[in-house]
């Protein structure tokens, strides 16, 4: 690379952060305080990622088996495991950084890189730097990933630009390196995210699908066989990954069914969904409630559209790629409602993962953003030599990251995990349970305990997750009297040493609950502050 190519690509990366920072104000003014918390998924999120920065590097084996919903094994395996962005943040966490911290840095980093990444593969494809920053700013910064901050697996999608560009250059080129990078970047985006996984395996099917013409000839043998290494590199990865999952899926039957699908599928609503202040002032707070925000933006849509209808339009292979598997994740965005729905669920185990296919619908958003970039290509050919033209650049790349703004995004300040956690963090703390102990109905309001856990790592009763385990409910029927002498023999049962009673979060019963637990022989009271107790059990 040139030394004024990886300017302009540091230039863009800074342009990027920029954006990241704007969209996501004030977050940069305060990522160690600053939280989504409340969104339990955003403490699940930030342990998640702490997880994996604590387990790697002890036990990678061992990764699945967290220290949630004791005594089941594989828990990390009833969520999404996002090794990717774990690894990325651990840096943070082993110098002392909170999960907290580290998840907010990985929130502002993951959309900088996505879009810095489309940015460069529309620079390369089409020579135009605008090209770039129009489609970088659709991909990062966009209705649906903008409302789905407390989601870490929802905003890196750095890889997938990379998938892109591998798979076209392997299918013009034919060449065996583009195959291993086709098969890493794929694998890389699986890690990521599950959802994402299907969504970049279904993009590269259809576009490998719409481009046959081009691949059958002058060596149709030599494209398969390289399609095929890609494959084979990309399944070798994420097969470590996947194999929990089929492990749980056999033992807890953790398949989503049709018609749970069904209840998660997108309508017409969706895709005129967007928190956006411009629109959502104007007219689309009739439609964001209850539904998954998949509005384009007028820019964009005009711009996609110019691409098709400018030459050569569907003619150029890549504009055709684009314009397919956005076509087909709008359509999968409709679950069970499209006709062949069911038979690709049946033939697909991927498939039955996935209970939200509304969220198929961001494929449509990620070919609005590559279609926009060529729009701009095509009128930067038209128009790029006139005066006016640099002034039209700064218009565009506004105008779509003006019609996604939510910012000022309201934040909620965290105090951190609260201190008396680490008394926990001893060799004599075997197990420990949290109270309330909430039943499956309720198991979301788990996720501060969930979160505090990371202060202490030991195997944890309580848990929170997108499945809840097989075991939990007769668990949580078991502790339901706590302290009772029935909930007591549950306990040691399970192994516990120790329980965290949280005497505020029993809204005005708490002074009863401290004269039962004052009355209780078998507990001993260890720490205590801030309306939270901790106490041993005597186990004789």
């Amino acid at each position: 690379m040139a030394v004024s190519d990886r300017r302009l690509a540091a230039g863009a990366l800074a342009a990027c952060l920029a954006l990241a920072v704007l969209h996501t104000w004030p977050l940069a003014t305060a990522p160690a305080v600053l939280s989504r918390h409340d969104n339990a998924d955003a403490m699940l999120n930030e342990w998640i990622v702490a997880w994996v920065a604590y387990q790697a590097p002890r036990a990678p084996l061992h990764l699945f088996d967290a220290n949630i919903f004791h005594p089941e094994p594989r828990a990390l395996a009833f969520s999404e495991h996002m090794t990717v962005q774990g690894l990325m943040g651990a840096p943070v966490l082993w110098l002392g950084g909170s999960p907290l911290l580290a998840y907010n840095l990985l929130v502002m980093a993951g959309l900088a890189l996505s879009a810095w990444a489309m940015w460069l593969l529309l620079k390369r494809w089409t020579g135009s730097s605008a090209a770039g920053a129009v489609a970088g700013s659709l991909l990062a910064f966009n209705a649906h990933t903008l409302t789905r901050l407390p989601h870490l697996q929802a905003l890196h999608l750095e890889f997938l630009p990379v998938v892109l560009l591998a798979l076209d250059r392997l299918l013009v080129e034919r060449r065996a390196r583009d195959a291993v990078l086709l098969g890493v970047a794929c694998a890389l985006q699986g890690l990521t995210s599950n959802y994402l996984l299907v969504f970049t395996a279904m993009a590269a099917a259809v576009g490998v699908a719409v481009r046959v013409n081009e691949w059958r000839h002058p060596a149709p043998a030599r494209t398969a066989a390289l399609l095929g290494l890609a494959a084979a590199i990309a399944a070798a990865l994420v097969a470590p990954f996947l194999y929990p999952y089929y492990l749980t899926q056999r033992e807890q039957g953790l398949t989503r069914s049709l018609d749970e699908v069904a209840l998660y599928s997108s309508t017409w609503r969706d895709y005129l969904s967007t928190a956006g202040r411009l629109h959502y002032a104007a007219w689309s707070h009739r439609f964001l409630e209850g539904s998954t925000a998949l509005f384009p933006g007028v820019a964009a849509l005009a711009l996609a559209g110019y691409a098709i209808a400018a030459k050569p339009g569907l003619r150029d292979p890549r504009i055709r790629m684009a314009a397919a598997f956005g076509a087909a994740g709008l359509a999968l965005s409709f679950g069970p409602a499209l006709p062949g729905y069911a038979l690709l669920y049946r033939w697909l185990p991927l498939l039955q993962g996935v209970r939200g296919a509304a969220r198929f619908g961001f494929l449509a958003l990620v070919a609005v953003a590559v279609l926009a970039g060529f729009g701009v290509s095509a009128l930067r050919a038209r128009h790029g030599g006139k005066r006016w033209w640099p002034v039209a650049v700064a218009v565009l790349v506004a105008a779509v990251n003006v019609e996604a703004l939510r910012a000022p995004i309201a934040f909620r300040p965290f105090d951190g995990i609260p201190r008396l956690y680490q008394s926990l963090n001893d060799p004599s703390v075997r197990a420990v349970a949290e109270f309330p102990f909430f039943q499956p109905e309720a198991v979301l309001r788990n996720a501060p305990y969930v979160l505090s856990s990371t202060a202490h790592w030991k195997p944890l009763v309580n848990g929170y997750s997108g499945f809840v385990p097989s075991s939990y409910p007769g668990i949580a029927a078991a502790l339901r009297g706590f302290p009772d002498e029935r909930s007591r023999a549950g306990l040691l049962r399970l192994g516990v040493s120790h329980v965290v009673v949280h005497l505020d979060a029993y809204e005005g019963r708490g002074g009863e609950m401290a004269a039962s637990l004052n009355a209780a022989p078998w507990l001993v009271l260890v720490a205590s502050g801030n309306q939270i107790r901790i106490y041993r059990l005597i186990t004789s």
